[in-house]
C-alpha cells in the first residue's frame, strides 16, 4: 500500500506525512501517491488484456493538471462532462481523439469547442442531437457522436450516484432509439461510431455491468442491423472502492470478465474510470483544533470540513479516518467535526479513536476522487494545497488558496446596464 503506517506514523510511499505537514505548515491539504495513480491504471490495462479497447478517465473525479499529464502519460483518455474539462484536457496533453464529451446540459458554446476540436460527444436528448447537429452545420465540420441509452438497471447505489434509470435526467429510455435513429440518418455532418451507458457510481456488484454489456451488445447489433457502422461501445465508469475497509470491493479485473465474451467481437469497448483509478491514490491531511463534549456526545473538531470534503455530508459517505502520529490518550467514540456554521458538517461519526492532543494530524483515507474537485469556500473557508508524492520526491502541484485569490474576483467592478437618465 503507498499510504502505510510504521512505527504508527503515517507514511506516503517514503515520506513520512508528519514530516511534511510540519515543514509546510499546510493544513488541511491533499495528498496523493504516483506510485498507487500508476497501479491502478496497469490494474485498468491487465484485465483489459486481449480486448480492443480504451480508457477513458473521468476527469471530474479528479482535474490536477498534474495528475492528468500523469494518467495522460500512462496511456489513459479523458472523459469529459463540461467545455472546461475539455480545456483542461488539451492542456493536459490529450488527443481530441482520446477524449468523449458526455453530459445532459452541453452549452452551444461547448459543442462549438468539441467539434473545432472533433472530440467525439455524446447524445443525451432530443435537443442535445440538434444542438449538436447545429454546431457541426456551422463549423462544416463532421462529428462522431455516440447514443447514450439508459438500460433502466438498478446499480443499488446512492440514488444521487443513480444515472442509468429510466427516470434520469442523463440519457435516453431504449425504446426512443428508433426516433434518434431516423434523425441521424438526415444529419449527414453526424457519424454514429457507437451507444453509451453509465449506471452509477460507487458500484460494488458486478453483475450489473453484465446485464449492461448484454443489452448493450443486443441493442449494438440492432443497430448495426439499420445500417449503422457502430465501432464503440461505452460502458462508462462507475466502480466503486473499498471505502469500508472490508476487503470486498470487486477489481477491474472482476468488472472486465463480467463483460468479456457478451459484446460483439469486433467492438472496441471504453470504460470510463474515475474514482477507481484516483480514488485510493488521495488522501486528506488535517490537523485537531481541540476536542469537546456536549451532553453524551465526544466531537473531535479539525480545521477539514465539509468545504474541504463533502462526500460525507452530501451523501452520508463513509471514509476511514485515522491519526498520522503517535496518540495515546483514553479511546471514546467521536464524531469528526469541522468549523464550519453547519450541523452537516463532518468527516465522520462514531468512531472509536484516541483522544488526540491539539495539533494532532489526523488522515482522511480515500480522499483522492470528488474531494478537491467538490470542494468550495463556504463560510470563506480558502480550498488547500495539493501535494504529490512520487518516492521520495514531494511536488506542490496545487498552491492553497488565499484571501487575495478570492478577493480578485470581486475587485473590478463593472456598471453592464446603466440606469437611464430620466426625462424632464
Amino acid at each position: 500500500m503507498s499510504f502505510h503506517h510504521r512505527d504508527n506514523y503515517l507514511y506516503c510511499e517514503g515520506i513520512n506525512v508528519k514530516d511534511l505537514q510540519d515543514a509546510m505548515q499546510d493544513s488541511p491539504f491533499y495528498l496523493y501517491s504516483a506510485a498507487q495513480l500508476r497501479a491502478n491504471v496497469a490494474a485498468y490495462a491487465d484485465a483489459l488484456t486481449g480486448l480492443s479497447a480504451r480508457i477513458s478517465y473521468a476527469v471530474k473525479a479528479n482535474g490536477n493538471l498534474t495528475l492528468l499529464k500523469l494518467l495522460r502519460a500512462l496511456g489513459c483518455g479523458a472523459t469529459l462532462v463540461s467545455g472546461n474539462e475539455l480545456r483542461l484536457a488539451l492542456l493536459a496533453g490529450f488527443a481530441p481523439a482520446d477524449m468523449v464529451f458526455n453530459g445532459n446540459g452541453k452549452r452551444r458554446d461547448e459543442l462549438a469547442l468539441a467539434v473545432q476540436h472533433g472530440v467525439t460527444v455524446n447524445i443525451d436528448s432530443e435537443f442535445d442531437l440538434a444542438h449538436i447537429a447545429q454546431a457541426a452545420r456551422d463549423a462544416n465540420k463532421p462529428v462522431d457522436v455516440l447514443l447514450r441509452v439508459n438500460p433502466d438497471i438498478q446499480p443499488d447505489v446512492h440514488p444521487y450516484v443513480a444515472t442509468g434509470m429510466r427516470d434520469s435526467k442523463f440519457g435516453i429510455r431504449a425504446e426512443r432509439l428508433p426516433w434518434f435513429l431516423e434523425r441521424l440518418r438526415h444529419e449527414p455532418l453526424l457519424h454514429l461510431v457507437g451507444l453509451h451507458c453509465h449506471l452509477g457510481s460507487t458500484i460494488k456488484d458486478v453483475r450489473v455491468f453484465r446485464d449492461a454489456a448484454i443489452l448493450m451488445g443486443d441493442l449494438t447489433t440492432a443497430v448495426r442491423g439499420q445500417g449503422f457502422d457502430l465501432r464503440y461501445l461505452n460502458l462508462g465508469g462507475g466502480l466503486g472502492i473499498d471505502y469500508e475497509r472490508a476487503g470486498k470491493t470487486p477489481t477491474p479485473h472482476a468488472l472486465l470478465d463480467a463483460v468479456r465474451g457478451r459484446l460483439p467481437g469486433d467492438l472496441t469497448l471504453i470504460v470510463e474510470p474515475g474514482r477507481s483509478i484516483v480514488g485510493n491514490a488521495g488522501v486528506l491531511i488535517c490537523r485537531v483544533i481541540g476536542v469537546k463534549r456536549n451532553g453524551d456526545k465526544h466531537f473531535i473538531v479539525t480545521d477539514g470540513s465539509m468545504a474541504t470534503l463533502i462526500r460525507p455530508s452530501l451523501y452520508g459517505a463513509y471514509h476511514h479516518i485515522d491519526f498520522i502520529e503517535p496518540v495515546d490518550g483514553e479511546p471514546r467514540t467521536f464524531d469528526i467535526v469541522g468549523p464550519v456554521c453547519e450541523s452537516a458538517d463532518f468527516l465522520g461519526k462514531a468512531r472509536i479513536l484516541p483522544t488526540p492532543h491539539e495539533g494532532a494530524g489526523l488522515v482522511v483515507y480515500d480522499a483522492g476522487a470528488y474531494g478537491y474537485a467538490m470542494s468550495s469556500s463556504y463560510n470563506l473557508q480558502l480550498r488547500p494545497a495539493e501535494y504529490l508524492v512520487d518516492g521520495e520526491r514531494v511536488t506542490q502541484i496545487r498552491r492553497a488558496e488565499t484571501f487575495d485569490d478570492v478577493m480578485l474576483a470581486q475587485s473590478t467592478l463593472s456598471v453592464i446596464m446603466p440606469r437611464a437618465e430620466s426625462a424632464d
